[in-house]
């Protein structure tokens, strides 16, 4: 196996459904899953420790649980990894492959393809992207992806502080802005399995939005 020690970090909030596979598959991959809960009020909890996951508690946000994550992860690699079943565990071998000779290893939908978004979110994908390439002298094709790959070391470096869902968006701008290596790799994002996805356009879009606008100032 690999000599890296590979940890994924998942968030969660009300996962039952969904929770027990996503972590049936990602035990092949990782020599620790994390799961990073918002207080669920189902069985979500429980079904992780029975699965043998290490289970942490954060109610702020998606960006506050990530960087919980982050902060009890020790290993060489730590991926992060959606519960709601659209990432394809299978990827992170590719992502650790491509961690022994990069910092940040970023899947894109749209290398790929993606069953799960709307034409209107790509479209607004699509806008940010450009956008930030154009001001950071970056080359992303997808900066609002939840499945990421990162070297230990690089996490620190990134200075994270978002508390919700423009984490994904300030990991890109900081990794640009720090010219950290990084590299995309095509991925496929599934159909999101019985959820409704817990992004608001209209309210997660305005928190990108000043994320972007902070990171300009």
């Amino acid at each position: 196996g690999d000599v890296y020690k590979r940890q994924v970090i998942v968030p969660t909030l009300n996962e039952e459904k969904n929770i027990g596979i996503v972590l049936s598959k990602l035990k092949k991959y990782a020599d620790e899953i994390i799961v990073v809960d918002g207080y669920s009020k189902d069985k979500t909890v429980d079904i992780a420790k029975k699965l043998g996951a290490r289970v942490i508690f954060d109610d702020k946000g998606k960006g506050s649980a990530l960087i919980k994550g982050f902060r009890a992860a020790k290993g060489d690699v730590i991926i992060t990894f959606d519960a709601d079943l659209s990432h394809r565990s299978s990827e992170i071998k590719k992502m650790t492959e491509k961690l022994k000779s990069y910092d940040v290893c970023m899947p894109s939908r749209f290398l790929g393809k993606s069953e799960d978004i709307t034409p209107f979110r790509r479209f607004l994908n699509i806008l940010l992207a450009k956008f930030i390439n154009f001001v950071w002298k970056s080359s992303y094709t997808d900066v609002c992806y939840g499945l990421r790959g990162f070297r230990k070391e690089v996490i620190k470096k990134l200075e994270l502080e978002s508390s919700g869902f423009e984490i994904e968006t300030e990991i890109a701008i900081k990794i640009a802005k720090k010219r950290l290596n990084f590299v995309e790799i095509p991925s496929i994002e599934k159909k999101r399995f019985l959820e409704k996805s817990k992004f608001n356009l209209f309210r997660d879009g305005l928190r990108i939005i000043s994320r972007v606008v902070k990171e300009l100032l």
